[in-house]
């Protein structure tokens, strides 16, 4: 039977280890989540993400606007970045469209962004140079390692080329000496590169995109897809591949309370970035 790999349980065991190296800190560490608008979906993300900070004694300071322009959040990001005691800050996506998503993510201090989306940690990533990663990409490699699947001469194959998933995922396997295969919605014949793959890792957003016939016995699937089906979450991965594939992550369980977990650790990461530089 395929083994399900549980984000929950990873999640719980890696959040015990930063829990204790965040009470040998002396400061407070704080984190500012910023959103704007009145999208369901981020509502519920800022609620799990407020009640994960409280778990591990990092402070989540939540400011929501209604309606603002570009140029006003930019000026109380700037301000959140010189305050010294606010450790990391989180601008919760998608953007309503009358704000310019690529200036407000860029006007976060780089040492604050603490879902690693800014063009300087993003650059880092790609240096494989001491930087902040996006959260579900290292939630992802942190799932696999935590597993003791190995990474390294692995033929991976990415399903998904978005700046938040595909394009981090792909550079953070790469830099664990993974063989990455990246692909999209133009690449032709996915089957070939799914067969042919150690490890799936599908972010899409299409239900059933992955599957039985797509996969070997031995592959290994990673499933960052949330759809809504009937008032059900599934994800990428049709449930046929349960039956015959090597493991695979569970929709819900999975991916996701490891990214939410990521935005803890890259917290604590970004106390580190800001004591270096001093």
């Amino acid at each position: 039977m395929t083994n399900l790999i549980s984000g929950i349980k990873c999640r719980d065991e890696l959040k015990k280890n930063l829990s204790k190296r965040i009470k040998k800190i002396k400061e407070k560490l704080t984190l500012t989540v910023i959103s704007v608008g009145d999208d369901e979906a981020s509502k519920i993300y800022i609620k799990n993400k407020i009640k994960e900070c409280q778990s591990v004694n990092i402070e989540c300071n939540h400011l929501h606007f209604e309606n603002i322009t570009t140029n006003k959040l930019v000026k109380i990001i700037k301000k959140l970045n010189k305050d010294s005691s606010v450790t990391s800050i989180l601008v919760q996506l998608p953007l309503p469209k009358n704000i310019d998503e690529n200036i407000i993510i860029n006007t976060i201090d780089y040492k604050k962004d603490v879902d690693g989306l800014t063009d300087i940690n993003i650059a880092k990533l790609y240096s494989n140079k001491k930087g902040i990663i996006p959260c579900t990409a290292k939630g992802i490699i942190d799932l696999l390692e935590f597993s003791k699947i190995n990474i390294e001469e692995k033929n991976v194959t990415i399903i998904g080329r978005s700046n938040l998933v595909g394009k981090p995922l792909a550079v953070s396997l790469l830099n664990k000496n993974a063989t990455v295969t990246l692909c999209h919605s133009k690449t032709k014949n996915l089957k070939i590169h799914t067969k042919s793959a150690d490890i799936i890792i599908v972010a899409v957003g299409k239900p059933g995109l992955i599957n039985q016939k797509m996969v070997s016995k031995d592959t290994i699937i990673i499933d960052v897809g949330i759809n809504r089906i009937n008032g059900k979450i599934c994800g990428d991965a049709d449930k046929s591949v349960y039956k015959k594939c090597k493991a695979v992550t569970p929709v819900p369980g999975g991916v996701g309370p490891m990214t939410v977990y990521e935005v803890l650790s890259n917290t604590l990461e970004c106390y580190k970035l800001q004591k270096d530089k001093k």
